[in-house]
């Protein structure tokens, strides 16, 4: 990243965002240093102007911002942080300093799902299950579909809603997977479902 520290006198703007709910939390600012310390550490860290230092947001408060990704804007002034915050975001004790509630939506967590497949597959950190999957290839992803597919079916007709759930939650995992590898994403399905979609 070639960022335009310049331009506010040494300083970003930096816009956090909650990385499962998409939430913006808060705004703070980063000089260079902040942003080495937020890449090495892998936890927000922010430029005070009023106390002149460098601050790890939950520092003593506990309600630390776990960074998940940092995009610059397209002017490179600018910065977007997409993070898992561990408690309010305000020193308030509101979730965001916007005084909006950050409650997660289970369907916002489905996109950090497939957002976080991708990065897997992306990275294929060694130990993953899932880097496992994609090691084993097309076949295999598929076949954990199918194996998935019949045992939720086994459990629609002669089982319980808490085993039917548990089922259908893991066909759904690994059909994100299997989209993925082909690089789709459940959004592609959402698309297609909103085109057949008649009132």
């Amino acid at each position: 990243m070639d960022l335009d520290f310049d331009k506010m006198g040494g300083l970003l703007p930096a816009v956090i965002q909650d990385a499962r709910t998409g939430r913006v939390l808060m705004l703070g600012f980063m000089n260079r240093e902040a942003l080495e310390k937020t890449k090495s550490s892998g936890y927000v860290t922010f430029f005070s102007r009023t106390k002149q230092r460098l601050w790890m947001k939950g520092e003593t408060s506990g309600n630390t911002l776990k960074v998940s990704d940092i995009l610059p804007d397209c002017d490179n002034d600018t910065l977007l942080i997409k993070a898992i915050p561990a408690g309010p975001v305000c020193h308030t004790g509101a979730d965001t300093c916007f005084g909006e509630q950050n409650k997660p939506s289970s369907l916002a967590f489905m996109e950090y799902l497939g957002a976080f497949i991708e990065k897997r597959h992306k990275e294929m950190p060694e130990g993953s299950y899932t880097t496992s999957l994609f090691k084993a290839g097309i076949n295999r992803m598929a076949q954990k579909v199918g194996e998935e597919a019949v045992e939720t079916v086994i459990e629609a007709t002669n089982g319980t809603e808490d085993r039917l759930v548990y089922e259908a939650s893991d066909l759904i995992y690994h059909l994100i997977v299997l989209l993925t590898s082909k690089g789709l994403s459940m959004g592609d399905l959402a698309v297609e479902l909103e085109k057949r979609h008649k009132e």
